[in-house]
């Protein structure tokens, strides 16, 4: 979907991290983790393995004037942590909604910052959106819980194709109003 104005992409203020606007400095931390299998098969669009390029193509689309979706890195320099623990990302849809998306480091699984990222993106509500959406696999009940403890209510049923998994996955969909 293209827009005939892409708003500036705002850093966002958490307590112990800011979500910020990628950087190209980012490759190669993104790359470490989007190649571990385990970050690959919980989302709909990473390859396992992860080809030459691709963290590249992702970071180019990501810093795109013209993009339909904004990234955030989850930077936690402010408290002297990681300068990535993760991403997570709106991907713009027609009226007034977007998708939200992420994925942390499995170093930061169970830590609560997937919670927290998610919270304070939805604060932020940076898009100034009506609604946004998210949908999990239903293998992956921890994000379940991230979407259902930041307000977000299921909706239902769906399923959505794994490019690491190389099949469509069974997923759950949700939505926060706001």
């Amino acid at each position: 979907m293209k827009l005939d104005k892409i708003p500036a992409q705002p850093v966002i203020e958490a307590e112990t991290f800011v979500l910020r606007p990628l950087r190209r400095s980012d490759k190669g931390l993104i790359e470490l983790y989007t190649s571990d299998e385990r970050v690959a098969r919980m989302t709909t669009s990473i390859a396992h393995p992860l080809p030459p390029g691709a963290t590249e193509a992702y970071i180019n689309r990501a810093l795109d004037p013209e993009r339909d979706e904004d990234v955030w890195a989850i930077d936690g320099t402010k408290t002297g942590g990681d300068e990535l623990k993760g991403l997570i990302a709106l991907e713009r849809m027609d009226r007034n909604q977007s998708e939200i998306g992420y994925w942390v480091a499995p170093m930061m699984w169970n830590t609560g910052i997937a919670r927290d990222a998610v919270a304070a993106l939805v604060a932020a509500n940076p898009l100034d959106n009506d609604a946004m959406f998210a949908s999990v696999f239903q293998d992956n009940p921890a994000s379940a819980r991230v979407l259902t403890h930041c307000g977000f209510t299921y909706l239902g049923d769906a399923e959505s194709y794994s490019v690491a998994r190389g099949a469509t996955v069974p997923t759950w969909t949700y939505l926060r109003k706001l």
